[in-house]
């Protein structure tokens, strides 16, 4: 089954959902980074975040960059995403395991750390990206971003995003965005928070196979949503290329290149977001830095 993600209103227009499933690229990206996890769950949440963030972007060249920097063990984690949802991920300490809460559940907290700061780049055409920043409140990150909301876009909105791992990888991972519209009345309000405040987490609604309709039913308690657009699918998708990898050597300069050259006589370049290695050798690295302009 494809990963989605639908947009909707309630209330008559006055509360935005977006929803997303997003269990493939999070499997994904766990593949890929032989996570933990507890790395898994947080880089997981972050990813799915991103993809829905990214869905909301309006031109097919914009894109948005998340990062967290802290001092939990994982210290860094970066998402980007673009206009369709797609993703690719980083995160500095994909291995780390750590107990779990006295609850049972994943510890994604002590995990990401609380001290530290939550970065929003978005890339939208403009002469320099808008870059949007916070303190995180607490590494959960569904917390993290409802502030960030809150603080910097000074919206209303709650966010719920969850990943939940078996001992065969990502069972179900998901996410959702409520923002209240202009217009939304106390009524509504109250009416949203007392739904919100009882629904299950969207791990376990997707794991009993709820569609994402269904979902925005539940969270909103509208059964009349107004489904704005075409079903979105994001991918796990890297735009790394051989070219790239060489307009980074280049960028060296001739002296770094010489070094490289002489010391290891190749060299070996590894995607820090897919881990596709690119190989130089000696003729490719000479050639390279004879288009050095310096």
């Amino acid at each position: 089954m494809q990963d989605r993600i639908i947009k909707c209103l309630a209330y008559g227009g006055k509360v935005s959902i977006k929803c997303i499933n997003s269990t493939n690229i999070v499997e994904q990206a766990r593949k890929i980074h032989d996570l933990s996890p507890v790395t898994t769950a947080a880089l997981g949440r972050l990813i799915t975040i991103g993809s829905l963030m990214g869905s909301i972007l309006k031109e097919n060249d914009d894109a948005i960059t998340l990062q967290i920097k802290s001092n939990g063990p994982i210290e860094t984690m970066i998402v980007n995403s673009d206009k369709n949802g797609d993703v690719k991920a980083y995160i500095k300490n994909p291995n780390i395991d750590i107990p779990l809460k006295q609850n049972g559940k994943l510890d994604v907290g002590t995990a990401v750390g609380k001290d530290g700061m939550l970065y929003i780049i978005k890339d939208i055409g403009l002469k320099e990206p808008y870059i949007g920043l916070t303190p995180l409140v607490s590494g959960e990150i569904a917390e993290d971003f409802t502030e960030y909301f809150a603080k910097s876009e000074q919206i209303p909105t709650a966010v719920a995003l969850g990943v939940l791992v078996n001992k065969d990888g990502v069972k179900s991972a998901g996410g959702y965005i409520v923002q209240l519209m202009p217009g939304a009345t106390e009524q509504d309000i109250t009416k949203l928070e007392e739904n919100l405040k009882n629904i299950a987490p969207i791990s376990k609604l997707l794991e009993e196979e709820k569609s994402l309709e269904e979902i925005a039913e539940i969270i909103s308690g509208d059964d009349k949503l107004i489904i704005l657009g075409d079903d979105i699918n994001p991918k796990y998708k890297c735009d790394c290329t051989r070219k790239r990898m060489e307009d980074g050597l280049i960028s060296l300069g001739k002296t770094e290149l010489e070094d490289i050259i002489n010391t290891d006589g190749k060299a070996e370049i590894v995607c820090r977001f897919c881990k596709e290695k690119y190989e130089f050798s000696k003729e490719n690295l000479e050639q390279l830095k004879n288009e050095c302009k310096k």
